[in-house]
């Protein structure tokens, strides 16, 4: 009646929570996937779930095939992962690097998942904070590199993993906590709080204030994401972060989160692999769970669209 195809397809609508997300997760338009649902349905003469709801609520048949899908889906990736092995391929080294302070959430997640999966491969993880990572992957020092900023280098291919969006951090007092998105001009009298990196490294500097030839009065460094949200809340200054990594404090009310220009100021999160490296059957497994965790884990990341 149903095949693993239908059971993906429910899991992405669960964890997107909407048609039009889900459709993006599974690089399909939104009326295909409708058609996938109706034609589960039809098969099955039951409604699956309940249609214009958001975040999108499931019918008792629909639940039943998403516990469905929790018990034979890990079992899938975990036979797939044991052909992989008897096709040889199952040691290696994958030594990563990362661009990015707050992905430690999600990559932390990720990397426990593989190395329970592939213990044959040797497994680093090194910051990318006080040296060039990607020429250091170009060399074949590093493996794979997470970032935000590809550069065209011969060899390397940039495997896009999700989409977030950049908010600006203020105190729940400050004035541009009333304001509906915050313009360049009104950081010019606003000590501006990073992380310790090259400012041509931040979104902030490359896509919003340099466009508009605009300085913050004051640029302040902090190590930690919780320091910058203690300063923020503090009223020593603004910050700005993905939208996942300030979502933990902006949802509990400690800071108030606001959109970086009327159309937002959005960025994609790349994985940066040696294209010799792609086939390898370990990387495929890193790349997939590293996608997989990131939507599971992360709030307010979506697909990356063709």
């Amino acid at each position: 009646m149903l095949d693993i195809r239908h059971l993906k397809t429910l899991v992405a609508l669960r964890d997107a929570g909407s048609l039009v997300e889900a459709a993006e997760r599974l690089h399909l338009t939104q009326s295909a996937l409708s058609h996938q649902f109706k034609e589960m349905e039809e098969r099955l003469d039951m409604q699956l779930f309940v249609r214009k709801t958001k975040p999108v609520r499931f019918t008792s048949a629909g639940l039943r095939l998403l516990r469905l899908s929790d018990e034979v889906l890990p079992l899938m990736r975990s036979a797939e992962r044991d052909i992989a092995r008897l096709q040889g391929g199952s040691a290696g080294r994958l030594h990563m690097a990362i661009e990015c302070h707050s992905c430690f959430q999600w990559l932390m997640p990720t990397i426990d998942q593989f190395r329970d999966a592939w213990p044959e491969v040797e497994l680093d993880l090194a910051s990318g904070f006080a040296f060039a990572p990607l020429p250091a992957l170009a060399r074949g020092d590093l493996d794979l590199v997470v970032t935000a900023d590809p550069i065209d280098l011969i060899g390397i291919s940039y495997i896009p993993l999700f989409t977030y969006e950049a908010l600006l951090a203020v105190a729940k007092q400050h004035p541009l906590a009333q304001k509906a998105y915050v313009e360049p001009q009104d950081l010019k009298q606003e000590v501006l709080i990073t992380y310790p990196v090259d400012r041509d490294r931040l979104d902030i500097f490359n896509h919003f204030l340099d466009p508009a030839d605009v300085e913050p009065l004051q640029i302040r460094t902090a190590e930690l994401t919780v320091m910058m949200m203690q300063l923020v809340a503090s009223g020593r200054g603004v910050c700005c972060l993905p939208n996942w990594a300030m979502h933990e404090y902006s949802s509990k009310g400690y800071v108030s989160a606001r959109r970086l220009g009327e159309s937002g100021l959005f960025s994609t999160l790349y994985a940066a692999v040696r294209t010799d490296m792609l086939d390898a059957a370990f990387m495929k497994d890193f790349l997939l769970t590293a996608k997989d965790t990131s939507f599971t884990t992360l709030a307010g990341v979506s697909a990356v669209k063709d």
